[in-house]
């Protein structure tokens, strides 16, 4: 018989062998996110309003682990639900769809509004399974670059500074001011999520944020994150304003310096945010740079709206084949 339990300190041996044939990198993720188990037990008693770390699940068959998921709320905003990791055992799709439909329904319990979740296209099973089986919908998608042959610039673009708390409200309303119509409902952001967190040191990813402002209204018509989790391969990130003419090669170069700055050895990705009014342009710069994408993910959403409130002893109608008028005195 099958059960679905939070993750513990004590799985962590079998985990490990579970997970041996995907090399280090996520065994050293796995490693991390157990040395917060105490704060862990913490994070689990919290309404989901106040959690800040991530909380991992597994499905048992016996003593024997079939697969493991891991949900992360995002940074200021919990209501909306990141999967950043789904494992289970050799094409026990079912393993997968019982966790999936396990936390979904969980945090949406909770107040969770949305999950979200990032699946390379080439994942075909993988897709129809949170499609087909669990109800999420393609919403869009984003490609990685590989940054090739780059020079560090001994000439640093001047117009960007580091990010601050106070530009939140600015960088939000870029941000959503610059994402096709068709894709504003599900990938808009609030405020928050662009300020720092009080306890983002307990976060697995390293982030640095600059804003570029317009010089004569102070007006921030760009923004640019740098991202790592092992501080030797670094994922730039940026969006700027389709109406000011920003050159790609001065982000890029100030991008440079700033990770050169810190590692002398590093290398270097592009993020290309597919649903944004930019993404064509951006495409044919790094197409003719010559950088290679290598790889896409197909952003997956899947909504719980809350129930507005009807009016009391209001009167549903349904009306099925041609459509009449209704009357009423």
């Amino acid at each position: 018989m099958t059960r679905i339990r939070k993750l513990n300190c004590f799985d962590y041996p079998k985990i490990k062998k579970m997970i041996s044939y995907l090399g280090s990198s996520e065994g050293e993720l796995f490693s991390k996110a157990l040395l917060n188990e105490p704060f862990g037990i913490i994070n689990s008693l919290l309404p989901l309003k106040y959690k800040f770390l991530n909380e991992s699940y597994i499905l048992l068959d016996g003593k024997e682990i079939l697969g493991i998921i891991t949900i992360e709320p995002a940074i200021g905003n919990p209501y909306k639900i990141n999967i950043t990791r789904l494992v289970f055992q050799n094409n026990l799709y079912d393993a997968g769809k019982q966790l999936i439909d396990f936390v979904t329904s969980r945090y949406s319990a909770k107040g969770a509004t949305s999950f979200i979740v990032s699946v390379d296209e080439c994942h075909d099973e993988l897709l129809k399974l949170f499609t087909d089986g669990c109800g999420f919908r393609q919403c869009a998608s984003e490609t990685l670059w590989k940054v090739e042959n780059f020079e560090k610039s001994k000439e640093i673009p001047c117009g960007f500074r580091p990010f601050n708390n106070s530009d939140a409200k600015a960088v939000c309303k870029l941000y959503n001011s610059e994402i096709e119509t068709i894709y504003k409902a599900s990938l808009e952001r609030i405020k928050q999520e662009f300020q720092e967190p009080i306890l983002g040191g307990y976060s697995q990813f390293y982030k640095n944020r600059y804003v570029l402002e317009e010089p004569v209204h102070k007006r921030i018509i760009a923004y640019l994150s740098i991202t790592t989790s092992d501080n030797n391969n670094f994922i730039i990130d940026f969006i700027t304003n389709d109406g000011y003419e920003i050159s790609y090669d001065d982000i890029l170069k100030y991008a440079i310096s700033e990770i050169d700055r810190r590692r002398s050895v590093f290398y270097p990705f592009i993020k290309q945010k597919n649903y944004t009014k930019t993404a064509d342009k951006l495409g044919e710069y790094l197409k003719n740079k010559a950088y290679t994408p290598i790889q896409n993910q197909i952003v997956l959403v899947k909504h719980f709206y809350k129930p507005v409130k009807s009016t009391e002893n209001a009167i549903q109608v349904f009306l099925f084949g041609e459509n009449s008028k209704i009357v009423t005195n």
